[in-house]
This record gives C-alpha cells, structure tokens and sequence, in this order.
C-alpha cells in the first residue's frame, strides 16, 4: 500500500529553453478522484516531440511548471470511486491521447505535456479510461515505448499485407517500430539510414533491404531498382519536406504515403505531375486511439515483438536523459526510470 504522506518527485517546465528550464520539486501524492487511477509510475520515454516542446517550438503554448514526456508506464496503487477496469497491482500504460477511446480523429482531444501535466513524475492520477494494461511479454521500460511511437508506427503501417514491400526512414522511434511491425504483418522492408553501422543493425531488426541516403540522397531510385520498377506499396514518411519529394519518387501506383512528421526539415519541394501521377494515397497520420494502442499491444505480444532501447538514465538524471535525444544519434527509446 502507498503512503499517502510520502511526496512525489515531478520536473517542471519552468522555461522552453532546453533542458535548462526543467527543474525538479516535490509535490505531494495526488488522491484519485471518481472515475481515475493513481499511478505508481515506473518509467517513461522521450519523443522528439518533447525536444520541441521544452525549446519552445511547439505549436501550442506550455503552461509554467508543466510537467513533460506523453508516454508512460506504471503500476496502479489506487483506484477512485467508480473504477471497475482496474484494481491495485494491475501494470498500466497510457494513451497518448486521454480522451480518444475509438473511432476517427476529431483534433478535440487534449494532450500530456501540453493541455495536461505528463509523465515525468513519480505518481500520475489519471482517468482510468486513458489506460489499458501491459501486456505479460513487456517490462514498463518496453511498455512505455508504446504510447507515441509505437502507437504512430501501427497506424502508420495499418493495412499492409503480406508480401508488400515498406520502406521506412532512419532509425528513430517510429521508424524502428515500423520495420518490427511491418515484418510481423509479412512484408518486405527497405530501410533507408545514414550508416553502414545502423544498416547492420536494422537488418539484425529484421530489414530486408538498406539504403544509405548519405550515399545515395535520391534513395527512391534504389527503391524502384529492388521492386522491380514497381516502388514500395507503404512508405513512413517520417522527414517531412525534406524527404516527401523522394518518397513521392519512391510509391507504388496506388500505394500509400503515411505522413508521420518532419525531422528531416520543413522547407522542401514537390512535384505536382509526380505525385498526380502516382495515384498514392498520401495520409496523415494523427498518432492513434486507446483502441489502436490496445490492438498494437495485443499484435506485439503475438508476435514477439521487443521495443528497441537505446538507453536508460535514473529520474534524477532526466535532463541527460533529453541531451541524449538531443544528439539525434540514437537506436531506439530513449527510457527514464523512476
């Protein structure tokens, strides 16, 4: 049983200016109100998101004091009044959205770290309805993985079959989900990256094709050469403009482009005739429901699959935890324990 006179570390945004505006306090424990849970939270994953956020580049304004990271994982160490989907003890993560249960994305919805407290704190009370339960297969670390990547990289690859060939963009969070997700729904995977060193490990990931964009910036002609002609069926576009333009090169008549974000830039180009011509759908992905979250948890225990870690750091070196990131030289989630 917790104690209700024990306190809760929590880091604060106290000024978007890097990690220099993040600080530490205590906070007493929250009590659950009707209708939520009380998270003893055990760890939690940086996004790229969260880089933009706490530099002040964010599209929507950060409150002083807000508490960052979207993606979280814990046990339940009280329920409130009303709460019949979980008891004490359960292992829970979140949605990234808290109010998305189901169904199309209406853009209404509130988010962790911008319209409400997220995750870098010791304890979170949360609506019970914005959790579901980690899988057996998953320790908190790889369950805290879930919530933005790998949530984004399911939807991203939703209705690719068996045989198509996908091709995925570096070696960030998304990117790497998508190969495992892909391969688990049978398709072949080109990867694109800027090492031989990363080559070799996407390939141990399961990659059946690299291709170094350092070596080979117009990456959709290595596309059409390892189809056939023919081009990829999906492509996660995680670059933005400076990538869509090959991307659009790359696609399969009748394929799907998966709009995911833009670290590659936001200036670029695109040719109008190449894009008609493709006959692709080009869709923008808006990360994913509770219920997407829960579907890809259920596949990803089917499968076998492992979340990728790049590295772990203890709460109270969570700012190293952001300076790693910051490098943009990763393989995988960057995790926080607490």
């Amino acid at each position: 049983m917790y104690s209700t006179t024990k306190q809760s570390r929590a880091f604060g945004i106290d000024e978007a200016v890097g990690v220099t505006g993040l600080s530490v306090r205590t906070l007493p424990i929250p009590k659950p109100a009707p209708g939520e849970v009380l998270v003893n939270v055990r760890a939690s994953t940086l996004n790229y998101r969260d880089l933009i956020i706490l530099e002040g580049n964010y599209y929507m304004p950060i409150p002083v004091g807000r508490i960052p990271l979207s993606d979280g994982a814990g046990e339940v160490v009280a329920v409130g009044q009303g709460v019949t989907r979980f008891k004490a003890g359960d292992r829970v993560v979140n949605a990234f959205f808290p109010e998305w249960i189901e169904g199309p994305f209406t853009g209404k919805y509130s988010q962790y770290s911008g319209d409400v407290d997220g995750w870098l704190a010791d304890y979170r009370s949360v609506a019970a309805e914005a959790l579901i339960l980690i899988p057996d297969s998953l320790d908190f670390d790889q369950a805290a993985a879930l919530p933005c990547a790998g949530v984004t990289a399911w939807s991203a690859v939703k209705g690719v079959k068996a045989g198509d060939t996908v091709v995925t963009l570096g070696t960030g969070g998304v990117s790497l989900f998508a190969v495992q997700l892909a391969k688990g729904l049978g398709a072949r995977v080109i990867a694109t990256t800027s090492s031989d060193a990363k080559a070799q490990q996407l390939k141990a990931l399961g990659a059946d094709e690299t291709i170094n964009y350092k070596e080979q910036p117009e990456w959709s002609k290595r596309v059409r050469e390892l189809t056939g002609g023919g081009g990829a069926n999906r492509i996660v576009e995680v670059g933005g403009a400076g990538t869509f333009e090959q991307s659009i090169k790359a696609i399969a008549v009748g394929g799907q482009v998966s709009i995911v974000g833009a670290v590659a830039g936001l200036q670029g180009k695109v040719e109008f005739m190449s894009m008609f011509m493709s006959h692709a759908c080009y869709q923008c992905i808006a990360l994913g429901s509770r219920q997407d979250l829960e579907d890809l948890a259920r596949f990803i225990a089917e499968h076998k699959i492992r979340p990728v870690i790049d590295s772990r750091f203890a709460f109270d070196d969570a700012k190293l935890a952001y300076e790693r990131l910051m490098t943009r030289n990763v393989f995988g989630k960057v995790v926080v324990n607490h």
